[in-house]
């Protein structure tokens, strides 16, 4: 029987049983068993893990274990530099792009409000999430931790808030998005981007108070909806300053 001991930092521990967290924990190990197996076995997600070290060398997921190894998990690194290490991606996602499950559909819409092409269906299947995030390198969004364990999915985030505005707050903060966002370019419906058009050419198309009290409109060609600065917009407007100052 295979004995390693494992250790989680930071907020990895927020996965873990509460008597687990914070502490050395020593685990019976599967035979042939490799350190992604034990770490999901233990209930933290891979996405979840920017490096890992064993017997205080840096490691990838498939290394096997061997009986008395001590394994160190650690997260997303905000200020230390570990770029001469291991990571456990191949490769970062230099677009970010989204993929949101059924349960973050107010998530999404703000994501798309900051710019962000993200998928969203309240129909997706886990399996449909797990074969859009490989075939266009998206990133999963989701509270389901299960989603996040399947092999498929090399990037994603679990969503701690549970409200949209504090998530997509919470997501500008850990992918550090601010830089990148470019808000009101896409529909908040159906994810395109949104044109600029005429004044003229949105006579009958929006309210005969609207067009006399606004001078620029975008519409969305698939939706065909036309958007302009009213009210919404201003309230937005505050969300995006907050989001994109925050950078």
């Amino acid at each position: 029987m295979v004995t390693a001991t494992f250790r989680f930092y930071e907020e990895l521990n927020d996965f873990l049983a509460p008597d687990q967290r914070g502490r050395d924990l020593s685990c019976p190990c599967a035979r042939a068993a490799t350190v992604k197996h034990m770490i999901e076995a233990l209930g933290v997600p891979h996405t979840e893990v920017e490096l890992i070290l064993v017997n205080g060398e840096s490691s990838g997921f498939d290394r096997m274990l061997s009986d008395g190894d001590r394994v160190s998990v650690y997260p997303k690194f905000e200020c230390l530099d570990v770029s001469t290490l291991l990571r456990v991606r191949a490769h970062p996602l230099r677009i970010m792009h989204f993929v949101a499950d059924a349960h973050l559909g107010g998530l999404a819409h703000l994501l798309r409000m900051m710019g962000f092409d993200t998928l969203y269906d309240n129909h997706f299947e886990d399996s449909e999430i797990e074969r859009i995030a490989a075939q266009e390198g998206r990133i999963v969004l989701t509270r389901d931790r299960e989603l996040l364990k399947r092999r498929g999915i090399t990037h994603g985030c679990y969503v701690r808030a549970i409200k949209s505005t504090p998530q997509v707050r919470e997501i500008f903060s850990r992918l550090d998005l601010a830089r990148s966002a470019r808000p009101f370019s896409l529909c908040l419906d159906c994810n395109a981007p949104l044109q600029h058009v005429a004044r003229e050419a949105v006579t009958g198309r929006v309210p005969p108070a609207v067009l006399e009290r606004h001078e620029r409109f975008v519409t969305c060609e698939q939706c065909r909806r036309v958007f302009w600065e009213g009210s919404h917009w201003r309230c937005m407007r505050t969300l995006v300053d907050e989001l994109v100052g925050a950078g």
